[in-house]
């Protein structure tokens, strides 16, 4: 596979891969066109000894000092070192990957006027499977995600660290020395652009978008397992009735779950069904809908996050009319727009869990019809799932804690000039580590529907019976008590990698 960066094209399969794997990585000459162009504009700045933001002034609450030409290049070292202070843990490989990889597109787009040698490093970088060691804490959206990228750009100047090939540190310049690579000697305006934009945060929420894509679709699956284990109703998943309100995305999940649930003989056949089954069965085109519309716009704004200049400031060449009209100060870097989807996004994680640990409740309870209590062999004397739900349930307690909006905490940085910040950081990793809650809790519901289903008399859909199959691979049925941990990990891992959605799509 070949991505070509060009500013314009990229999109969330691509970073995706790169995440995943190492396709190989090029520049547009388009891209390099432009970029040479807009360099010229700072190379005339610095010639005429215009003063101008970003090219030869302090920065945030230090724009006024202005800087002489022969500390040009040291402000830019300046400004990567003192900004390369994240904490916490380190980002992982993949993430990282992806983060060099959006950043090195928004450069390419051509508006930021860096020495296109930069971006041709961050290609190198990704090409050679160099990846610097980046503390994944002290984004605050705004100015962008600068101490990630900080310690991004690190490595390119022969600083820092990066990983090596048995995942620990080593310094940078000596990675440098056995790819044969020179470190980049920076110059007016590299540093700032190479730090100040959104790429941690998107790199993060790509990750995301795409993995809770695969959870949401198997959510629906284990829905249908739940519903014929419940001996549910079909009814409420008749198309007209969806129509009857038209929400796009309640509308799909309806189709989706009556295509595979039509083909069921439980579904169709069954006696002794209820009157009308409870919110949690009846209601979950109207409760997942909304998510997948949410998870929908997430993505359509990455789409275009990822393809975007946002660094400050901005370089648009004007042959006709040259001057300090081309250099543009703005808030680009802002990461408002993706602080506001993730947290969204988080809150449909917590709603379609928590409808699932009611169906689980449904399940196990004293009064189920053709059920035993806990789904034991020998109620009281044995537990059988009891615990399994208390696990989804304490899972969902910690997911309850994530639905707070990051997004919605502001602190004033930079003596008042950076006086609102969007925490877009904060929030795609927020939603980012909300994932193995709630694929923990899709697999709480996974075990205890395919124990559930031991007990109906007639055929499950196809699609169901082929996740009941990849089920008893991991976990037989219920023979007495047992420890259930190592069990709901490792459902829990196939759910996220995708690979059984991969199989089971054959039967949709």
């Amino acid at each position: 596979m070949n991505i070509v960066l060009d500013g314009t094209t990229l999109n969330i399969n691509d970073i995706c891969s790169v995440i995943d794997g190492k396709p190989t990585i090029s520049i547009a000459e388009s891209a390099m066109e432009k970029m040479k162009l807009s360099r010229s504009i700072v190379e005339r700045i610095i010639s005429n000894k215009e003063i101008v933001y970003g090219i030869n002034t302090g920065f945030g609450a230090l724009a006024e000092v202005e800087i002489d030409d022969e500390e040009l290049s040291q402000l830019q070292y300046n400004l990567i070192r003192s900004h390369a202070c994240g904490t916490g843990e380190l980002m992982t490989v993949g993430l990282t990957r992806a983060m060099m990889l959006i950043r090195a597109n928004s450069l390419a787009k051509g508006h930021s006027g860096v020495q296109p040698r930069l971006v041709e490093g961050l290609v190198d970088f990704l090409n050679l499977g160099i990846t610097p060691c980046v503390p994944e804490i002290g984004s605050l959206g705004a100015s962008g995600d600068l101490a990630p990228l900080s310690h991004m750009a690190l490595p390119l100047i022969g600083e820092g660290f990066c990983y090596g090939k048995d995942g620990k540190k080593i310094p940078s310049r000596e990675v440098l020395l056995s790819s044969g690579l020179e470190k980049i000697e920076l110059r007016a305006k590299d540093g700032l652009s190479l730090i100040n934009g959104t790429a941690q945060s998107s790199a993060i929420l790509c990750s995301a978008a795409s993995k809770i894509e695969k959870l949401f679709l198997m959510s629906e699956i284990i829905f249908c397992l739940s519903l014929e284990s419940k001996n549910g109703r079909i009814e409420p998943f008749y198309s007209k009735i969806h129509h009857a309100r038209n929400h796009h995305g309640q509308g799909v999940v309806a189709e989706r779950i009556f295509q595979m649930i039509s083909s069921s003989d439980i579904m169709i056949n069954g006696e002794n069904k209820p009157v009308q089954d409870p919110y949690s069965f009846r209601c979950v085109p109207q409760i997942h809908g909304p998510s997948w519309d949410r998870l929908r716009q997430l993505k359509e704004i990455l789409d275009i996050e990822i393809n975007s200049a946002t660094d400050n400031p901005l370089i648009f060449p004007n042959l006709r009319n040259p001057g300090k009209n081309e250099v543009l100060s703005q808030g680009n870097f802002h990461g408002e727009v993706l602080a506001l989807a993730a947290d969204a996004l988080a809150v449909s994680l917590f709603e379609i869990a928590s409808c699932s640990e009611r169906r689980m409740d449904q399940l196990l309870g004293l009064n189920r019809k053709l059920l035993p209590p806990f789904l034991a062999k020998d109620s009281g004397l044995e537990s059988g799932f009891m615990i399994v739900h208390y696990a989804a349930a304490a899972n969902l307690s910690q997911l309850h804690g994530r639905i707070h909006p990051r997004g919605a905490f502001s602190t004033p940085t930079s003596a008042g000039q950076e006086d609102h910040v969007s925490m877009s950081a904060t929030a795609a990793l927020n939603l980012h580590q909300a994932i193995d809650e709630f694929s923990t809790i899709l697999a709480c519901e996974a075990l205890i529907a395919a124990e559930a289903i031991e007990y109906a008399e007639k055929s499950m859909c196809p699609a169901t019976q082929q996740l009941y199959d990849f089920i008893r691979e991991i976990v037989p049925p219920f023979a007495s008590d047992k420890t259930w941990s190592d069990e709901i990990k490792n459902v829990s891992k196939q759910l996220t990698k995708g690979e059984w959605l991969a199989a089971i799509n054959i039967h949709l």
